[in-house]
């Protein structure tokens, strides 16, 4: 089982960001995870990639329990995880070889990370990742230089690098045009099938994760609404997951809005 999650609740303060949430999901799959804003998407992104603790429950992920995990542990799993966030979280002055290269910052030493600031190190190895997303041709160019779908296409060749076990996406295609996103999340299945590696990433577009993936989770206020499959998703399932409450505020656009868009 890549990840494992049993009775989770995280809390901020007096708010649950997830709650009593149960969730499994195996090797080589592609979920995708959708709901209105503030439903804690991010969140689930950020506690299976460690950076959050839960509160009560278990997580499992790549066979280990990161609940209690020391520091070792927990960057033993993190170096087999691969994240791609809505901002991209590169560093705009640098080289795109660098920004690249931050993926196997895990791997090496505090010396050779270093030293490859002067002297890149794996260049080869960077070039090939970023020919396989279509940008070798950009590797000695400052990122800051780069649209944002060429941005975004460095943080998968940065991924790509690392050759993690589990990809997890935060919005990878939010601030990108639908034809873009679409040409992203094609990206994405194509290197997580090459490597065998599992997907699971956090979208606003309801068409993208009907369309592209393997199984949709509605999360709304920190609760999963539905597990289904995209064949089995309804207008009425996600108008309940949007429209209920007003956890997405008056500004979220509807998921019949979103298909109109694509």
């Amino acid at each position: 089982m890549v990840i494992e999650l049993r009775g989770v609740d995280v809390r901020f303060a007096d708010r649950h960001a997830l709650n009593r949430l149960d969730l499994t999901v195996t090797a080589g799959e592609r979920v995708a995870v959708i709901g209105p804003s503030g439903a804690g998407k991010s969140t689930l992104i950020r506690l299976l990639n460690g950076t959050v603790r839960p509160s009560a429950g278990s997580v499992g992920v790549l066979g280990a329990e990161l609940g209690g995990a020391s520091a070792r542990v927990l960057r033993g799993v993190q170096r087999r995880i691969g994240t791609i966030a809505q901002q991209f979280d590169l560093v705009s002055e640098l080289r795109v070889v660098h920004n690249v290269n931050a993926g196997r910052l895990g791997h090496w030493s505090l010396w050779r990370s270093a030293t490859s600031l002067v002297r890149p190190h794996e260049v080869a190895e960077a070039r090939s990742a970023l020919d396989r997303v279509g940008l070798a041709d950009r590797i000695a160019q400052r990122s800051s230089t780069l649209s944002g779908g060429e941005q975004q296409r460095v943080a998968i060749a940065r991924v790509l690098v690392q050759r993690p076990a589990l990809v997890l996406a935060d919005e990878p295609v939010a601030s990108l045009d639908p034809a873009r996103g679409a040409e992203i999340v094609a990206l994405l299945h194509q290197v997580v099938a090459d490597s065998g590696a599992t997907l699971l990433a956090s979208l606003h577009d309801v068409e993208l994760a009907r369309r592209d993936f393997d199984r949709v989770l509605g999360l709304r206020e920190g609760r999963l609404m539905f597990d289904t499959a995209p064949s089995q998703l309804t207008s009425s399932m996600t108008d309940a997951l949007y429209e209920l409450g007003a956890v997405d505020g008056p500004s979220h656009p509807s998921p019949r809005d979103t298909w109109r868009r694509c």
